[in-house]
């Protein structure tokens, strides 16, 4: 190859959303930049300004289809936050459930849809293949078992805010509802199933990665900061805790109450993306990189905090001492961890007899002009920040969603991933659904919108510096 040259991937196939990525090939065909691109444009964060506070869950919730109940949460403690108010502790424990509830559909949707065709068919598998219909037809057991393992989550949701997207369950000041004792004893009785799929899709990450150690070091496996909420202990707290940012060798750099995140991130923007690029203010742009989410989540945390997620934490420890601690592949093992966490968090919750308590919300009339709500999404890190006027009425909305913490590590993997296996012009479909693979390690939702069922339609073309068309690979 002669000629410097672009080739596009648009759109990213199995995430939320719609984003592109653009790899820049230099005279030789090696890479000599990539990006990843967020094209769409939302807006919540100003035209939710003059609304009263108190709708906020409901209408940020709407930002999302497939986790509008983080959405949900995080806006409801900022709310709490105007109020000033602590909820009663039935609706702490009501909120929490919902929350597993969450993690569970979420992580099972990712792992079995999104994310098992590479792991079960193949990065070079036939694209026609390479989705959730290939899986259901080579392994139609194990995807069954997916959906109901998701459905489960779903059913924990519907059984709080009585359906299963866009519940109506948390509001300023508490819940909505107490959990009614056969929905309680019915759930119950589906966490046997729940958790012999999660150590099925347990047992196959760790086979997968016993299988290709050799691709999880050097497939995007970098040094960042990592950040996810914590207890006391040091144990990931998903619904309320404090904010942890740790170095790649394990020390902490930051710990500190999470409504004080302008004291240590920043956000910075760049032209190509709709998307800002939050950062770790002491270590700048873009040094300050961190990744939130499972992998960021559980290299912060000191231990799980439940017998059996802490049994695979150890084995976890093990790899990621085995210089694997930075590989971006490991989202996918991670994953399923916290997955098997919050079944054990979720069972506890419905044996503790508080949770049936009639206590569920407490009201008040606003008393501070501030509030931030921030809890651990699926995805990473999620915050709410509102500043409302004397009457409740919002003045300013600032949102930062997982996604977005993520995004200066998404662009770094992706070009890491690109330079590792595009060379010398040497390109074929396999490679680039590597690239994109980067990405789906991650769950990011774009749009905030919905999963894509099966395979999109993919266009890449090869340019020279000058514009011209030089290759053009199309996927049907």
């Amino acid at each position: 190859m002669s000629r410097s040259s672009k080739l596009t991937i648009n759109p990213v196939s199995r995430i939320e959303g719609h984003g592109k990525i653009t790899i820049h090939l230099d005279e030789n065909g090696d890479v000599s930049e990539s990006h990843f691109h967020v094209t769409q444009f939302r807006g919540y964060e100003r035209f939710c300004q003059g609304r009263p506070f108190e709708e906020m869950p409901v209408i940020t919730q709407r930002i999302c289809g497939i986790c509008p109940v983080s959405h949900q949460l995080a806006s409801a403690k900022a709310c709490d936050a105007i109020l000033g108010v602590d909820i009663p502790p039935t609706a702490r424990l009501l909120r929490e459930l919902l929350h597993m509830g969450q993690f569970i559909q979420s992580h099972a949707l990712h792992f079995f849809h999104l994310a098992s065709p590479d792991l079960l068919l193949g990065w070079d598998s036939d694209p026609a293949k390479r989705n959730v219909v290939g899986v259901i037809a080579e392994y139609p057991d194990l995807a069954l078992k997916g959906i109901q393992l998701r459905k489960f989550g779903q059913e924990i949701i519907k059984a709080l805010g009585g359906k299963k997207v866009h519940p109506a369950f948390s509001v300023p000041g508490g819940v909505i509802n107490p959990l009614d004792g056969s929905d309680r004893d019915n759930l119950l009785s589906g966490f046997a199933q729940a958790y012999k799929t999660t150590r099925a899709a347990l047992s196959i990450v760790k086979d997968w990665i016993g299988n290709n150690l050799d691709e999880v070091q050097r497939f995007a496996n970098f040094s960042s900061i990592y950040a996810g909420l914590v207890d006391e202990n040091g144990c990931p707290a998903l619904y309320d805790g404090k904010m942890r940012m740790r170095d790649q060798d394990g020390s902490t750099l930051a710990e500190f109450n999470p409504a004080r995140y302008l004291d240590f991130i920043a956000e910075q923007v760049e032209s190509w993306s709709y998307l800002k690029f939050p950062f770790f203010k002491s270590r700048g742009y873009p040094d300050g990189c961190y990744r939130v989410g499972p992998l960021g989540r559980l290299n912060a945390a000191d231990a799980m905090g439940t017998v059996e997620a802490q049994e695979e934490f150890g084995y976890y420890h093990s790899l990621s001492q085995n210089g694997l601690k930075g590989s971006t592949l490991l989202f996918h093992y991670t994953r399923m961890i916290e997955l098997l966490y919050c079944l054990e968090k979720a069972e506890n919750l419905l044996e503790d007899d508080l949770i049936r308590g009639r206590d569920i919300r407490t009201t008040a009339d606003p008393s501070n002009r501030e509030g931030v709500g921030v809890i651990e999404a699926p995805r990473g890190t999620l915050i709410h920040h509102y500043q409302v006027d004397k009457y409740g009425i919002l003045e300013k909305v600032n949102l930062i969603v997982a996604t977005g913490h993520n995004n200066l590590a998404m662009n770094r993997s992706v070009n890491l991933v690109a330079r590792e296996y595009i060379r010398g012009g040497q390109i074929r479909e396999g490679l680039l659904n590597r690239v994109e693979g980067a990405i789906r390690c991650y769950d990011p939702c774009l749009s905030c919108s919905t999963h894509a069922l099966g395979k999109m339609p993919l266009k890449i073309e090869i340019l020279s510096s000058i514009g011209e068309l030089l290759n053009e690979i199309r996927r049907p």
